[in-house]
């Protein structure tokens, strides 16, 4: 019987250092996330956590003496030096923001629309000339995320909820395969929380979306990631199920008292310093 080659990993990153003068961002960094994949990357500040995020997506370039990420078996970057292949990697990989990244003066649907750039070009898009099947296909991401009724608004005119929702969209539209989300509910209500993970899980269960979304609000991490990752000064301090994030695993990543948390021990542990706060934009 004939072998057939192993499935390379969707993420693999070994021995990631980076520095920012004498700061050490990322200390000997290696992880790997299979395909399908649902990961929470937790943390408090300062941890790492979208440096990392960055890294992966080919962003940021490692330091020299570090070692090498690859997505589905490509190299991303090694020893500091990024591939000169990466925007064709890259074509791959969605990457949302904290803060949507969306171009406010254009409609909603143009903002998903250049999800397609990698497909169409960078001269199409910026005139505008999409073809009639893509528009199609961007209408449906937004009927997707709920929003088809606000493709001609402008995104500007749309609450925080509603542009990290397009954000999503715009995901779907360039078909990534690997999701990196950086903080992507840090500013929304708990309800617009819940609905942008519950996409994004939507996502990774009925597309086979691989998904690494960075995370301050630990329980969404165990509600919706079965596996979670935490780091604490640039480093990997826990890589397991989520379920496993017990008061003492928390007190050791985050450093914080025993009344930081809500012991009961019936329910899954609250972290009620990282309730997403009531303040932000609707959904």
């Amino acid at each position: 019987m004939q072998k057939t080659d192993p499935i390379p990993p969707a993420v693999e990153v070994e021995s990631l250092s980076k520095r920012f003068g004498r700061r050490h961002a990322l200390r000997h960094v290696s992880l790997r996330i299979d395909t399908g994949e649902m990961v929470a990357l937790i943390g408090p500040s300062g941890s790492g956590k979208s440096t990392l995020l960055r890294h992966i997506a080919g962003l940021l370039a490692g330091s020299r003496d570090s070692g090498a990420i690859r997505l589905f078996g490509r190299e991303v970057q090694c020893r500091g030096a990024v591939s000169p292949r990466i925007r064709a990697i890259r074509s791959e990989v969605g990457f949302i923001f904290q803060q949507f990244n969306l171009v406010g003066r254009l409609p909603l649907l143009t903002n998903v629309l250049t999800g397609t750039l990698s497909r169409v070009g960078t001269l199409r898009s910026l005139l505008g000339l999409f073809p009639r099947a893509e528009k199609l296909r961007a209408l449906e991401a937004l009927q997707c995320v709920g929003l088809a009724e606000y493709a001609a608004q402008r995104a500007s005119t749309l609450s925080g909820g509603q542009q990290q929702r397009a954000a999503i969209a715009r995901a779907m539209q360039q078909r990534a395969r690997i999701l990196l989300a950086d903080e992507p509910i840090a500013s929304l209500d708990p309800e617009s929380a819940r609905i942008v993970m519950e996409l994004l899980q939507c996502m990774n269960r009925d597309e086979g979306v691989t998904v690494l979304v960075s995370l301050h609000q630990v329980q969404f991490a165990m509600q919706y990631c079965p596996r979670s990752i935490a780091m604490k000064e640039g480093r990997i301090v826990f890589d397991g199920p989520s379920q496993e994030l017990t008061p003492a695993a928390l007190r050791r990543i985050y450093g914080l008292k025993s009344d930081d948390f809500d012991l009961d021990g019936t329910e899954p542990l609250r972290f009620r310093v990282c309730t997403p706060p009531a303040a932000a934009a609707g959904a």
